[in-house]
Parts: structure tokens; C-alpha cells; sequence
């Protein structure tokens, strides 16, 4: 696989994916983004008794993003990290066309991987409205 200039790394949990996509990266000498996407707040910002209301919005993703950082320093690679709050797959491609990749790497959970695969979810949606190649990769 050669050819790749700029490699968007979907993460949603799976250190592993993140690992895979940073070698892979590495083996291209390509720029690599990783993307981490939230579901949209649709609740309501009063709540009461709640210190950093951030934390609870952002569903613990800063510490994810610190943890990816952390991860492609241990691997040795330099990232971009993008924080998107909305609906995985249109956040996913968005980022995608935004950043003109080449490839998109996101993983599938190996437990029922026909429905994962197959089935109406984030991995389907993307690969049908990806302006570039999709790599699954196990989990």
C-alpha cells in the first residue's frame, strides 16, 4: 500500500485501532489525523451540582485525546487530533474531506463482526459516503 499522503484515523475507545492506523502511517511516511467524535448534547445546560459541566459534556473525550497524544509519542509519531461533536459517520467524513485524505482507518469489534460489518452502522455508513478508500480493521 503505497501511495498515501494523508491518513485519518477514526477512533472511538480502541487503543489498538489507533496503534495499527500509527504503523501503518508510519510505513507511508504520511500525515495522520485521528478524529474522536462525541454524540451531540441535546440536553439541557442547567444542571445543578456539577463542578466542570465540560467533563460531563465532552463524555471524558479530553482524556482520550490526551491518551491518543500519548500514545502516537510512545509509537513515535506526530498527529493532529480532532475533537467533533455530532453524528459518527457524518463527522467521520466530514474531517475526511476537510483534510483530504487518501484513507480513512476505523476498526470493528470482532464480537459479531457479520452485523458490525454489514449491518446499518458507523462502518457502513462511512465506507458509502467516504470521498476516499476505508480500511476496517478487527478490534
Amino acid at each position: 500500500m503505497k501511495g498515501y499522503r494523508k491518513i485519518l484515523i477514526a477512533v472511538d475507545g480502541s487503543k489498538d485501532i489507533l496503534r495499527q492506523g500509527l504503523r501503518l502511517a508510519e510505513d507511508e511516511k504520511c500525515w495522520i489525523t485521528v478524529v474522536k467524535v462525541i454524540p451531540p448534547h441535546n440536553g439541557d445546560l442547567n444542571l445543578v451540582g456539577i463542578k466542570n459541566i465540560q467533563d460531563v459534556l465532552d463524555n471524558g473525550a479530553a482524556s482520550d485525546i490526551a491518551e491518543i497524544e500519548d500514545i502516537a509519542k510512545t509509537e513515535g509519531a506526530l498527529v493532529k487530533t480532532r475533537l467533533e461533536e455530532g453524528e459518527a459517520h457524518e463527522k467521520i467524513v466530514e474531517v475526511a474531506q476537510d483534510e483530504d485524505c487518501d484513507l480513512i482507518i476505523m476498526g470493528t469489534n470482532k464480537t459479531n463482526w457479520f452485523q458490525k460489518v454489514f449491518g446499518k452502522n458507523v462502518v457502513e455508513k462511512v465506507i458509502n459516503q467516504a470521498p476516499c478508500p476505508v480500511l476496517v480493521v478487527g478490534a
